[in-house]
């Protein structure tokens, strides 16, 4: 790495300086928990929200690219990089294992889930994720499962690829929407076996035993990074590109420039949804940070969907230490009708315990 590194990068490198002091540590995992614990009380409100936002456009997300509106293709290495652009996996050399916590009041949605990257142990970068959840537990009633696996390749320093494979699984248990018939508790289901509002029914006997799975899918994400100055990174993604053609997991092409210094960066990204709604529309998302004191970073950002027409707001704050790191996000929508996002991250890095051994290739 060279000394212009991004201050994206500069935090996820085993070369940090070290920790603050433990009172440092204790008010960044309070804040951290601070957002859990709200997000957590207003989760299982049920979701008034259009099926596209509820679900969140099937998309997963760390801590920082939530801050920065999404706007993290060109500058999203580490644990960010299996969700976003996997070819960014080896813009740094890391090892870290991470805890995700997503949460939405207004959609009654909440995810858990962890990722790994390892982009250390040899020239070759992976990532594993795996995320699942709940949306709306008192109306659909949809949980989803989402898994990836990621690989990243230097071709020169100065030109990075990566592709992801990912599964989803998405159920419909299809509950009670407010004014509807039954009662879940005793074990009735509320909107029937209708395919569209129910979910798809699984029978035994004639009998209702359950629900299909409505999406059981693989598909994948391909990606480029061009670097063309030590300071300067512009990326191009494109996501599900499978084609599965439906809205759970659409299809979307796009790309950013980002631009960093060691204590400042800053990034602007476009993209275009073919599946989410009737006609093909775009969101458009900026975001930057600045590092205070060596260990904090601040971030905010900026969201605009054309689909929804709607623009959402972002904050984030983090610590991140030589060994760990916490970091929260919050996004809202500014007009009426729109989206709470909370997101919170909690990661190690390994390679800061000596147990990895870097490989001897270098970008």
């Amino acid at each position: 790495m060279t000394k212009g590194a991004l201050l994206a990068q500069r935090p996820e490198r085993s070369s940090c300086q070290a920790a603050t002091s433990a009172r440092a540590r204790a008010l960044g995992a309070a804040a951290a928990l601070s957002v859990v614990t709200a997000a957590g009380s207003a989760a299982a409100e049920a979701s008034s929200l259009p099926p596209q936002l509820a679900y969140a456009y099937g998309e997963n997300e760390t801590p920082r690219a939530a801050a920065f509106g999404g706007a993290l293709r060109a500058l999203g290495n580490g644990t960010s990089a299996v969700f976003i652009n996997p070819s960014a996996m080896v813009e740094t050399r890391v090892y870290h294992l991470q805890g995700l916590f997503q949460g939405s009041p207004e959609a009654g949605r909440h995810a858990y889930g962890g990722v790994v990257v390892d982009s250390v142990t040899g020239k070759l970068a992976g990532a594993i994720s795996f995320v699942g959840g709940f949306v709306d537990n008192d109306g659909v009633d949809r949980t989803f499962l989402d898994a990836r696996v990621g690989l990243a390749y230097p071709i020169t320093e100065r030109l990075f690829v990566g592709l992801t494979g990912r599964y989803a699984k998405i159920t419909q248990d299809g509950t009670l929407l407010a004014g509807g018939l039954g009662n879940k508790q005793q074990g009735e289901d509320r909107l029937g076996y209708d395919p569209v509002a129910g979910g798809l029914a699984e029978t035994e006997d004639g009998k209702a035993a359950g629900r299909h799975s409505f999406v059981n899918e693989f598909t994948f994400d391909a990606a480029i990074t061009i670097k063309p100055t030590d300071n300067l990174y512009i990326a191009a993604v494109g996501q599900n590109l499978s084609y599965p053609d439906n809205g759970l997991l659409p299809t979307t092409v796009g790309g950013g420039i980002g631009f960093g210094t060691d204590d400042f960066s800053i990034e602007v990204d476009g993209l275009v949804d073919l599946n989410s709604y009737i006609d093909a529309t775009y969101r458009l998302m900026a975001g930057g940070e600045y590092l205070v004191a060596d260990h904090f970073p601040l971030r905010a950002g900026y969201r605009f969907d054309q689909g929804a027409d709607q623009h959402a707001l972002s904050l984030g704050v983090a610590y991140i230490g030589t060994q760990f790191s916490v970091e929260a996000s919050a996004r809202r929508a500014l007009a009426g009708g729109g989206p709470t996002t909370f997101v919170v991250g909690l990661a190690y890095h390994l390679e800061s315990s000596g147990l990895t051994r870097a490989s001897s290739d270098e970008l």
